[in-house]
């Protein structure tokens, strides 16, 4: 293994770590049973920071450690596919996009739409709780929200300072 994947692999154990502490910190209690948390903002800086693969591995691992943890194991392997695939496409779509900004946002965007998208699919016809699943879109909207927000202000935080510049991908 060269040392470039070496340093992108330490980088992503370390924000799954990173994502399973934000989302196990701070939780806002569902009405639906389940809670609102701010490790999103963290699943979307995975992305933006790791690209596509290496990020989807560290937001999807730490996402589904926290399931583990939390008790609600028969919600990891969908939090590993919906949240790996979360920041898969915010990656995909600030890479794409030539105004940085105004990708790092569309990403976002688009990623948490499918995170919320992802959780009712999987509350609705896996669970099977129907039409019940329905009640978990606000939440997971406000969730999205928070974490496009967080993962913003982060990512631009670490642009500013150039604290990274050339260390993960190159």
């Amino acid at each position: 293994m060269d040392d470039r994947k070496i340093r992108k692999t330490v980088y992503a154990a370390a924000l799954a770590a990173l994502v399973c502490v934000a989302t196990l910190v701070v939780q806002v209690p569902s009405p639906t049973g389940g809670y609102v948390n701010v490790g999103d903002g963290f699943v979307l800086l995975s992305g933006w920071l790791l690209g596509p693969w290496y990020g989807a591995a560290a937001a999807g691992l730490g996402t589904a450690l926290t399931d583990l943890i939390m008790g609600y194991a028969v919600y990891a392997p969908a939090s590993f596919f919906i949240k790996g695939l979360t920041a898969l496409l915010a990656a995909i779509v600030a890479g794409k996009t030539a105004h940085r900004k105004a990708g790092l946002l569309l990403g976002g965007v688009l990623g948490e739409a499918w995170m919320a998208l992802g959780y009712f699919l999987f509350t609705a016809l896996l669970l099977g709780r129907g039409s019940g699943a329905l009640l978990s879109v606000p939440g997971n909207l406000v969730q999205g929200l928070v974490g496009v927000v967080l993962g913003y202000l982060l990512m631009r935080m670490i642009q500013r300072s150039h604290v990274l510049d050339g260390k993960i991908d190159g």
